[in-house]
């Protein structure tokens, strides 16, 4: 079993954050403030950079040319530093929409992000050289061999936000530097819809409303977060939904306001109905011996912080593994839909992703043998049925 605490599923913004306070009268223009406050920035970059709207002055966006004054705030969205390398890789993708300036993934299970310490091959962007490589071969004029954002660098992981390891579904990859900029303030504003399913263990009740608890670190376990209400604990807000019931699971649907790192694994395990097979935060792998007989998971206690250490996951783990029957040991989550502004054109741009087995099979499950239970029928997103259509990559 691993853990990645810097992987978080929630739309982690992957763009470093930057905030100024201009402490007395620099007399200059915000171009010239900035070229000389970030030192690895070209001044054709910090221009670039305004332009896309990166920067903010007292929360205003404004020009290149506007004059810097003593008190004022300035805020800056920087794209990620570039990886060492990146090497083209032949892993399956299931793409969404692509055009000139962004692509959106269906990721599957299994599938880090980007290149770090521990993975530093075998990642979606990987994958995406490889794709992009493949499509210029195939048109010679498409353009660059990466098809990545490059501000900062020849080659530019483009990450704009992040799921987790094991989670599936939607996310978005910039391919141009225009597009980079302005989607990643999009997502540090929280404007974009952000919509996810998950299966859990137990029946919440009731069956629609408001996960508002902060999240911080786990006080005990290094690799886990937690409900904290203490100075560490950061405004964390989940809108739930279910949208379907059988016995022992629930199907459901949530809705991010907030993007804290595991925030919907910490609220289900804090309300007692953990994800199937979240093995950290106290969910139980799934087989059909848990289908047949569902289990009481080892975090079905209310308002309790909980998660398992390492060595306690890998035990669970390496005894699912031993099993034939088993369908699922990795958290039930899926990112289905996910809604932002194009950013060229504004226009309003909506993807839904449809779920990759064994999610699907367990989907088809619950819808297909109800427990007649109360479920929320309207002011929900996410088409079930379009979301349980066969996905080209499993």
């Amino acid at each position: 079993m691993t853990t990645d605490p810097d992987q978080g599923e929630e739309d982690q913004l992957a763009a470093r954050r930057r905030r100024f306070t201009v402490r007395r009268d620099p007399r200059q223009r915000l171009d010239h403030y900035l070229r000389q406050r970030l030192k690895h920035v070209s001044r054709h970059q910090v221009q670039k950079l305004i332009g896309a709207e990166g920067v903010t002055v007292n929360g205003r966006v404004v020009k290149a040319s506007t004059r810097i004054r003593q008190n004022d705030v300035l805020d800056v969205v920087l794209p990620p530093p570039p990886p060492n390398y990146l090497l083209a890789e032949p892993i399956p993708l299931q793409v969404l929409y692509e055009d000139d300036h962004f692509i959106v993934i269906n990721k599957q299970a299994n599938l880090v992000v980007h290149p770090a310490r521990s993975h530093l091959s075998g990642t979606l962007l990987n994958a995406l050289v490889h794709h992009f490589q493949q499509a210029k071969e195939k048109s010679p004029e498409a353009g660059r061999d990466t098809g990545l954002s490059t501000v900062g660098g020849e080659v530019r992981p483009g990450v704009i936000h992040r799921l987790d390891k094991d989670t599936t579904g939607a996310i978005v990859v910039a391919k141009s530097d225009i597009a980079h900029w302005r989607i990643a303030r999009q997502f540090q504003q929280r404007t974009p819809l952000k919509v996810y399913l998950a299966m859990v263990h137990g029946h919440l009740d009731p069956p629609g409303g408001v996960i508002d608890e902060p999240i911080g670190k786990h006080p005990t376990v290094r690799e886990a977060y937690a409900v904290r209400h203490d100075t560490s604990g950061k405004p964390s807000v989940t809108l739930y939904r279910v949208r379907a019931r059988t016995r022992g699971y629930s199907l459901v649907e949530l809705e991010l306001k907030t993007g804290r790192t595991h925030q919907i694994r910490v609220h289900l395990s804090y309300l007692g109905h953990p994800l199937a097979g979240d093995i950290v935060y106290g969910g139980e792998p799934i087989g059909q011996e848990e289908l047949a007989s569902p289990p009481i998971p080892a975090a079905a206690r209310h308002f309790a912080t909980y998660a398992r250490t390492r060595e306690e996951g890998l035990r669970v783990l390496t005894g699912a593994q031993q099993r034939q029957d088993m369908l699922l040991t990795h958290p039930a989550l899926h990112a289905t839909l996910l809604e932002f502004r194009h950013p060229v054109t504004e226009t309003t741009m909506r993807f839904t992703a449809p779920m990759h087995s064994p999610m699907r099979r367990l989907l088809r499950t619950i819808t297909s043998n109800p427990d007649g239970g109360p479920i929320v029928n309207e002011g929900y997103w996410v088409d079930l049925d379009e979301v349980a259509g066969e996905s080209p990559t499993g």
